[in-house]
């Protein structure tokens, strides 16, 4: 529904007054916070240390320092399910996303398509004055859609975010990728034999996206789905040009409370969490 006309509209322009109030772009309030989410694909709970793992994270232990812990988390163990309940906040069969978009089975539940009354962070910030962007893996597109040829409404400009640089499917080459910017595919900057490696393209888009917004509107915040891609089993790139597109595990979504039951803060050294079946937050020595 659109907003009234809040002006006055008379016959001499000069007694008539003019109203801008729909058409203006939203504000956030003063102080609002940057959002970055940022998840490990395939990775147990407890592999990272600030959840006891072996994994030394220490930048992201210093999130966590800072931050909130969420306990009791409802794991759905594949990665377009999980990134379904992380966008939304809602159970991934909500979602339909049962299992991966590349096993919708059209069925309730497993037609791979989030319906539009499950709004993304995105969708849910962007409304309210966030510029949103997402780089990395998206893996939330059904494979109906996964053309030129198709509406894009499930591609990521078409559920909040303002751009996109990454790859729609589950995996892609880190020489060689399948790079999707905003709607449209494009090739790769550099190749390999210049230093190309798909990590550092991805954080240079999410800096460059950040900083046009900024050069505009300096105290606008911005949301982030962040996803540079960890190495794959290969490490080096083919020599002939030819590409391996064995498996690949990337980065996504920060999770937020609606996954979660409880929320507990963490205040000086202690990683206590309650036991039963959520990890046991340990400090390594």
């Amino acid at each position: 529904m659109s907003k009234p006309f809040k002006g006055v509209v008379n016959v001499d322009v000069r007694e008539s007054v003019p109203d801008w109030g729909p058409y203006t772009q939203p504000i956030a309030p003063e102080g609002s916070p940057n959002v970055l989410y940022i998840v490990l694909d395939d990775v147990g709970y407890s592999a990272m240390e600030p959840f006891g793992g072996f994994i030394e994270t220490p930048n992201i232990n210093r999130i966590a320092d800072r931050g909130l812990t969420f306990t009791n988390f409802h794991t759905t163990a594949l990665c377009s399910p999980t990134r379904s309940c992380l966008m939304t906040g809602r159970n991934h069969t909500t979602n339909g996303m049962a299992t991966i978009t590349e096993a919708a089975s059209g069925f309730p539940s497993s037609n791979g398509h989030i319906p539009f009354e499950c709004g993304t962070i995105a969708e849910v910030l962007g409304e309210r004055g966030w510029n949103t962007y997402a780089v990395g893996k998206w893996h939330l597109t059904p494979e109906d859609e996964m053309n030129l040829a198709s509406r894009k409404n499930q591609w990521p400009l078409g559920r909040g975010f303002e751009r996109f640089y990454g790859f729609l499917g589950a995996e892609t080459n880190q020489w060689y990728p399948d790079l999707v910017y905003d709607n449209h595919p494009v090739e790769q900057p550099s190749a390999p034999e210049d230093g190309y490696h798909l990590t550092t393209d991805l954080t240079d888009k999410a800096i460059e996206f950040v900083t046009d917004a900024k050069t505009t509107r300096p105290t606008s915040p911005s949301s982030c789905t962040s996803a540079p891609a960890p190495p794959m089993h290969r490490t080096t790139p083919r020599r002939n040009g030819s590409r391996n597109t064995g498996a690949s595990s990337t980065w996504a979504t920060r999770p937020i409370a609606s996954s979660c039951s409880s929320v507990r803060r963490r205040s000086g050294s202690s990683r206590s969490m309650p036991s039963s079946r959520r990890s046991t937050r340990t400090r390594r020595r």
